[in-house]
């Protein structure tokens, strides 16, 4: 019996530890006034807004700008048709140049630079790109390579064959390129 009265005094005394620890913690608690609990909370509150709030600003700033974007490459369909004709353009300004008819290049002129200034008034800009500029990958497309005439056209740009178009900051036609070997 007494091993049984042994064990009953041990979980009371552990349960009177227990009580006594808990006694102690509430008093720590009941320390902080009423006030200063509820400026913590306050404070919490507070922090929460903030955070929420500048999510929220992120949002707004994030959308903006995503809308932002879209105007300016909704019409990239249109402009990536558009560059075959702007390229006859210019073909037919180069061949035309080689004839005696004034006249005709410059109504050929007038109307190619009309379409060209449009077409920039709506976010489109020309890629340049000159025989001697080093070759990029990310910028130029590599049609072929060549040997290089000289040894300063080395991997660098022999020849442009197609010009490259830019929509904004969007590059909508990567300028095809010959490139020296």
């Amino acid at each position: 019996m007494s091993k049984a009265k042994n064990k009953k005094q041990d979980i009371v005394e552990e349960q009177v530890d227990a009580t006594q620890t808990e006694t102690a913690e509430a008093t720590e608690t009941v320390g902080i006034t009423a006030e200063e609990q509820l400026q913590q909370e306050l404070a919490q509150e507070k922090d929460k807004f903030l955070r929420l709030f500048a999510e929220f600003e992120n949002y707004k700033k994030r959308t903006s700008k995503e809308r932002v974007e879209l105007f300016q490459t909704a019409s990239k369909d249109v402009m990536v048709s558009l560059l075959p004709i702007l390229d006859d353009f210019d073909r037919a300004y180069s061949e035309i140049s080689k004839t005696n008819e004034k006249d005709l290049l410059k109504g050929v002129e007038l109307i190619s630079q009309k379409l060209k200034t449009t077409l920039s008034q709506k976010g489109l800009s020309p890629m340049e790109v000159n025989q001697g500029d080093v070759f990029d990958a990310d910028f130029h497309q590599a049609i072929t390579q060549i040997p290089a005439p000289s040894e300063d056209l080395k991997g660098k740009i022999v020849d442009v064959i197609e010009k490259g178009y830019k929509l904004g900051e969007t590059v909508i036609r990567f300028p095809k390129v010959v490139i020296g070997q």
